[in-house]
Parts: C-alpha cells; sequence; structure tokens
C-alpha cells in the first residue's frame, strides 16, 4: 500500500512521461506509475467495504480440488489484483486458525501472510485504531485466537514459580542450624 507524494514529469527514450510518485513506507521504497496508468491504482477501502470484507473472512473457505500449484497462481493473482474482495478472500481460504494440527505448506504460509499483512495494514488505515486492534479485530472474524491458547501454557509455569517461595522457609529454617 503506498501513498502519492507528487506529481513529476519525466523523459523517457525522448518522451515526456507524466507520472505518480509513491512512497510505500513499509517496504521503504518509492515507485512511479505514469498519469495513463492510473486505472490500475485505487482509493482506499471505505469502512461499508471494510465491513463486507469482514464478513467474507468470517464465511466458509472456499477452497478448489485443483492442484495446490494451480491454486497457488490463483492466489497470487488475487493478491496482485489490489481488489480488496479478493485479498479477503485469500485470507479467508488460506486461514488455518487455532488448527495447529492442519498442515501447512510453507507457500501457502507465504501466501497467507503477504495477503494478512496487505488487509491488516489497509483495516489499520482505515478503522484509524491501533495495529494491535485491528489485528484483533481481523483475528476475532478469523477465529484465531493464538494469544488465546499461549496464556494457559504460560500459567502454568507461573504457578510453579510460585510453588518454589514456599520451599524457601524450610531452607530459611536450616540457616539459623548452620549458625
Amino acid at each position: 500500500m503506498g501513498q502519492i507524494t507528487e506529481f513529476k514529469k519525466i523523459n523517457i527514450g525522448g518522451i515526456d512521461v507524466e507520472t505518480y510518485v509513491i512512497k510505500f513506507e513499509k517496504d521503504k521504497a518509492n515507485g512511479m506509475v505514469p498519469v495513463n496508468k492510473q486505472s490500475h491504482l485505487r482509493p482506499l477501502a471505505t469502512i461499508n467495504q471494510v465491513n463486507k470484507c469482514i464478513s467474507i473472512l468470517k464465511s466458509k473457505p472456499k477452497i478448489k480440488r485443483s492442484m495446490w500449484s494451480r491454486r497457488a497462481q490463483e492466489y497470487e493473482a488475487k493478491i496482485s489484483s489490489g481488489k480488496i474482495y479478493e485479498l479477503a478472500e485469500v485470507v479467508r481460504d488460506l486461514n488455518k486458525g487455532d488448527d495447529l494440527m492442519v498442515d501447512q505448506s510453507y507457500s501457502e504460509r507465504q501466501l497467507f501472510e503477504k495477503a494478512y499483512e496487505r488487509i491488516l495494514s489497509e483495516f489499520q488505515i482505515v478503522l484509524n485504531v491501533s495495529l494491535e486492534d485491528t489485528q484483533k479485530k481481523l483475528d476475532k472474524a478469523l477465529k484465531r485466537n493464538l494469544g488465546g491458547q499461549t496464556q494457559p501454557t504460560i500459567a502454568a509455569p507461573k504457578s510453579s514459580a510460585t510453588e518454589l517461595p514456599v520451599e524457601e522457609p524450610i531452607s530459611d529454617t536450616d540457616e539459623p542450624i548452620e549458625e
């Protein structure tokens, strides 16, 4: 996702071309798009479009039975299309949620993360909330409560750590005997 920062006339092969200079903050890069190709650019999604995307994310995945290589090409095309609804479909279809038992190939995970990051950054700007809150909203729609799963395992060591001080008074009683 980029932001148009300036309008610039450049000369390419003796031809003057009017371009938009686009700054991509996340990638720390700039790009140029000829003015006559501006149809390839789209404005930020509206709040209504974001809400429709959330509905798409909540809906049942539609996974074709074709070969993974074919599906991967289709997912890549949807991600590159710049269409927010198609991006939401990719995130929905590749989401494994909390089901850690489901095998996900490296390329599947890469495509999911690419689509997830793009939709996350646009949602954050449109909703005008913190990255953390945006991620919570996305993860709720996708039924991804990975944070909830890790908490019990973190809590277990804490409870065993609280047992250690209970044993310390025993060593305290040993100290006066040594004196």
